[in-house]
């Protein structure tokens, strides 16, 4: 099973990611959990100095931007391929 990060504040940005995130998750029907981590200690850990960021299993792909669902499927399918 993937772990899907959203990190940030919970601001609408940190939001709208994670919708995109289970949208993405939804069609291509994998089973992932999709967390949002609104912690900063925790998010500083992945070195993201602008928010929201997006880590798929323990790996951050994107930060200080909102990519497209198009992409976040991308993301989500090297990390399975990688797994």
């Amino acid at each position: 099973m993937l772990t899907i990060k959203i990190l940030g504040s919970g601001c609408e940005n940190c939001k709208r990611l994670a919708r995109l995130a289970e949208l993405a998750v939804n069609h291509l029907a994998v089973e992932a959990q999709v967390v949002k981590v609104t912690d900063y200690p925790e998010i500083m850990k992945y070195n993201v100095m602008s928010t929201p960021g997006l880590v798929v299993n323990e790996k951050l792909v994107s930060a200080g931007r909102i990519p497209s669902e198009a992409e976040i499927t991308t993301f989500i399918t090297t990390a399975l391929m990688e797994a």
